[in-house]
């Protein structure tokens, strides 16, 4: 009797814990010839107790003196019976392997036919109470010990625990109808003679397919159906390459004709921009569900190759399709996750999206996680890439149970699938179906695996595939003929032959017919913006003085707040009162008006709702009823946009793609993520390369979400400093040396084409407006801006009223407006800038007296380069020399950028000179004496009017 378990390690702990907290006896046990149950036996060493109460009340003292319930270790999951499942191959001596470790509980052989009662926290028995060790043994390796493999132990709640027993302890629970099966099988016929065609037609291509993992899409579609009949419209998916094209075709339902031809070399491509190769495109598709009859939305997520990126993306999708159905609890909408087995355990991405599970902020209301566990990561033993026994613990840390399952057994799979869809829907928490299978091909068509995994390649040559297998059962048992499975190949063979005939006719590529996330409405038929204007940003003096009202007040009643809060509140009240704003109510002022034109509005980061600087107080907190808060924003208007500010765990790249991905579901919501100091956003710079400077560009996505990058150089040291302006401005697509057309909508059609828009404004206006345009402007575009630290309190950093009211819009440029505006022709230098280093300049100017020889312009929009207005300032100053004065090191900040822009609509007339610190490695110092040296250095050289005098440029 192989891989015998003892019962004890099966009913266990949990078993345990119930029945003597209630003082009800654990066990009791009898030969079925008998009278009367005995107690159980004891362990070695004797004693009254039995073997159960001592591991329970062992448990009590130390968890871990008591071994885990562990059959999913020694279960059948591996499809090619050459490697374990998990990395942990010990066994603990106290787990009954063999008959003869019975003595070990003082029980001999004979004792297998005794009977025992069962407790109620089994399930084995079906109607029975009572059944022989034996039988007992035998039910329990049947459901822990064969081709599935459950872990839950570790979930801190019965009820949960108890579920989940119940579904697959309970006798004849896998039965499936002759109808489920053929079902089945043609599920798996699709799946893989789709990988079959795909083979004999483009034999030499990259298609990463799913062979070896065919049951995925069976899988999938169980998943979808179940989640459908328990009442889910909306399912949101998000998975790597490998199988995507035959998601695409066999669980989407794009049309096959549209995924044959991108294999066509001399398709042209129609949308601008350098569109995806094909198995990382996405799709959108409304469709019937045939098994339920009910309609349901699929939308797969496109995603690049850096493996688990999209996964923040998707729950963040998700998040917001929840939101605008007002589906709070997940009932109509869900996510799906597949992941590869390599990157479930070493993407750090995949530990920082499931942190966010459960905050209530940021849930989804669980995610079914399906892992293809080919057992190989490209090249690497799974050995050399994780120190987890399986590569899905890291799903233990949200207690998220975890069913293991033979890929080559295809209703055990289905079965699982079914439980998995069924236990998100009922908990509305995660689960992980492990599908344990393998990888025919290398890791793709091209590649040769027998170079470093010989022998596991050696089983898969011989493996028989599982098509066939299930096929050869269903025939034998006779739920199937030969003829109707050859019928049902020969089928969508045909399907396929007829879609790659009418895929030869397709010459063009549209990559818009591959969108994820279709805006219904905001675009027009050709999916062009509605109009090419840009639109005035101001908003009524009334709408100004009611929200700087809101803002400065507590809408509750008996609601008390910290008296420095009092005195930031009087303060805003002062400011509204005198008709000026800071940052801090500029921005009040800009969420508050969109919420009022029914703009959703969301802000997510560290630390965002008091401000990492102490500015925002977006939610207060009464000093005396714990957790009481209030957020004065959603006490504006009757009928206003609800506003959600949350502060987020400790992350970066999870956030940011969360975000990003919420901002994809609607373009009618201002979704913008603050970084605790610019400095952190390179945590998240996969999410920043591969999916917002790129997005529309790769899969003709628009997006605007809004990154606010805390920037200046303060003397807080190389990682409190730089928000790396270079790295956005090197990433920005627009030409620089591409002397300009000025036409009318010069400014909305730069804007139009970029990839994203990068601007460092210097006012608290026109901060207010940059916010307003995002949302106001006919098409969406990422927008990057570098936001202050101590302009927040600056006493010169604060705007009136009449620069935000009706008619006022965004500056591009805010020109010099001084003496030196008055007199040009006596101007000497015109400076140019943006951001902070303008105050540490018109400061210095006036101390030494230049404001009639130096005129100052300032760069609020950095990119997309604003060249007319940059042109109208330098023919301004005819006989000014022209300097750029930055903050930064030379070799970052914007100069790079700007110098070729600027030789550009000079005409390389004149040369733009730079002011600034040296160039280094560091962004900033961590001293305090050599930032103040280094900035009097360059502030003095900016307003030295010989500088330049005998230098060429």
């Amino acid at each position: 009797m192989s891989q015998l378990r003892l019962l004890l390690s099966r009913l266990g702990v949990q078993a345990a814990r119930l029945l003597a907290a209630h003082d009800i006896p654990v066990f009791g046990w009898r030969s079925r010839s008998s009278g009367p149950p005995a107690t159980f036996p004891s362990s070695k060493g004797g004693g009254g107790s039995s073997y159960m109460e001592e591991m329970y009340f062992a448990w009590l003292e130390n968890p871990q003196s008591v071994h885990k319930i562990r059959g999913h270790h020694v279960a059948q999951l591996d499809p090619l019976g050459i490697l374990d499942a998990d990395l942990d191959s010990f066994v603990p001596s106290d787990l009954i392997t063999t008959i003869d470790k019975l003595a070990f509980y003082d029980l001999q052989e004979a004792d297998l036919d005794k009977e025992f009662q069962l407790p109620t926290t089994t399930f084995i028995g079906g109607s029975e109470n009572t059944l022989s060790l034996r039988e007992i043994i035998r039910r329990l390796e049947n459901t822990y010990c064969q081709h599935i493999g459950l872990e839950f132990m570790f979930i801190n709640d019965v009820e949960q625990c108890q579920w989940i027993r119940q579904k697959f302890e309970t006798p004849g629970v896998m039965q499936f109808s002759s109808e489920e099966k053929r079902t089945l099988l043609a599920r798996l016929v699709r799946s893989m003679r789709f990988e079959d065609f795909l083979a004999r037609k483009w034999s030499s291509e990259k298609r990463f397919g799913l062979e070896g993992c065919e049951v995925m899409i069976p899988a999938l579609k169980t998943i979808i159906d179940k989640s459908s009949e328990m009442g889910i419209e909306n399912v949101i998916l998000g998975m790597p390459h490998r199988g995507r094209l035959n998601v695409l075709a066999n669980v989407i339902r794009k049309d096959l004709e549209q995924i044959f031809c991108q294999f066509d070399p001399k398709l042209e491509a129609a949308d601008e921009g350098s569109g995806d190769v094909k198995y990382h495109l996405g799709m959108y598709h409304e469709r019937i569900n045939r098994v339920t009859n009910q309609n349901i939305t699929l939308s797969l997520v496109a995603n690049p190759s850096h493996l688990e990126a999209v996964d923040p993306v998707v729950q963040g999708k998700t998040k917001a399709e929840q939101f605008y159905r007002g589906d709070a609890q997940g009932k109509k909408v869900m996510s799906i996750l597949v992941h590869g087995d390599a990157a479930f355990a070493g993407q750090g991405v995949v530990y920082e999206t499931f942190h966010l599970s459960d905050l209530p902020s940021y849930t989804t209301n669980g995610t079914v996680h399906v892992v293809v566990n080919n057992q190989i990561g490209f090249t690497t033993d799974p050995r050399m890439a994780r120190s987890s026994p399986y590569p899905t613990d890291v799903a233990r840390v949200v207690n998220a149970p975890i069913f293991h399952v033979n890929a080559d057994d295809p209703e055990a799979v289905i079965y699982v699938c079914s439980v998995a869809a069924e236990w998100r829907n009922t908990f509305n928490k995660d689960v992980v179906v492990d599908l344990v299978c393998y990888r025919r091909r290398g890791h793709n068509e091209m590649d040769e695996p027998m170079f470093t995994q010989p022998l596991m390649y050696k089983q898969i040559h011989r493996q028989v595939p599982v098509l066939k297998k299930y096929a050869d059962k269903l025939i034998a048992e006779g739920t199937v003929t030969l003829q109707e499975f050859e019928e049902e190949i020969a089928k969508y063979d045909r399907i396929c032959e007829e879609a790659y005939g009418r895929s030869k006719d397709k010459k063009i590529l549209h990559i818009k017919h591959w969108l994820d996330s279709p805006w219904p409405g905001f675009f027009n038929v050709d999916g062009e913006p509605k109009s090419m204007t840009c639109p005035a940003t101001g908003i009524p003096e009334d709408m100004l003085t009611h929200i700087g009202s809101v803002a400065s007040s507590v809408p509750l009643e008996d609601f008390k707040i910290h008296t420095g809060l009092s005195r930031i509140l009087r303060g805003r009240a002062d400011m509204t009162k005198n008709r000026t704003v800071d940052w801090a109510l500029a921005e009040y002022m800009a969420f508050g008006s969109l919420l009022k034109e029914g703009i959703h509005v969301r802000l997510s980061g560290q630390d965002v709702e008091r401000g990492t600087f102490s500015h925002r107080h977006h939610v207060l907190h009464d000093q005396e009823v714990d957790r009481r808060t209030c957020v004065p924003m959603n006490h504006l208007w009757p009928d206003q946009a609800p506003y959600t500010v949350c502060n987020s765990s400790l992350s970066e790249y999870g956030v940011l793609g969360f975000e990003l991905g919420y901002a994809m579901a609607s373009p009618n919501a201002l979704v913008l993520w603050e970084a605790q100091f610019g400095d952190f956003h390179n945590t998240a710079q996969c999410i920043i390369d591969q999916f917002i400077s790129t997005g529309q560009a790769k899969w003709v996505r628009h997006n605007g979400i809004v990154l606010l990058l805390p920037h200046g150089m303060e003397g807080m040291g190389p990682e409190h400093s730089s928000a790396r302006p270079e790295r956005f401005l090197q990433m920005s697509n627009d030409d620089s040396d591409a002397y300009p057309a000025f036409t009318k909508d010069f400014e909305v059609s730069q804007l139009y084409d970029c990839n994203w828009i990068v601007v460092n404004c210097s006012t608290p206006a026109n901060y207010f407006h940059v916010l307003r345009r995002q949302i106001l402007l006919p098409f969406r575009k990422p927008l990057i801006i570098f936001t202050p630290k101590s302009l927040l309190r600056h006493p010169e950093a604060k705007s009136s009223f009449d620069q935000m009211v009706s008619g006022t819009s965004f500056q591009r440029v805010i020109p010099e407006d001084g003496t030196a505006a008055r007199a040009p022709e006596q101007v000497r230098r015109l400076i140019f800038c943006t951001g902070k280093v303008y105050y540490d300049l018109v400061k210095e100017r006036s101390s030494q007296g230049l404001e009639e020889k130096v005129a100052i312009t300032r760069l609020e929009q950095i990119s997309p380069f604003p060249f007319d207005l940059i042109k109208q300032e330098a023919e301004k100053y005819p006989g000014a020399e022209l300097v750029w004065c930055q903050e930064e090191h030379k070799n970052m900040g914007y100069y790079d950028y700007i110098s070729p822009r600027f030789m550009t609509i000079l005409r390389r007339a004149r040369p733009i000179w730079y002011v600034g610190r040296d160039p280094a490695a560091a962004p900033a110092t961590g001293n305090r004496n050599t930032h103040l040296v280094s900035l009097k250095k360059f502030l003095d050289t900016a307003f030295n009017l010989q500088a330049f005098e005998g230098k060429t440029f």
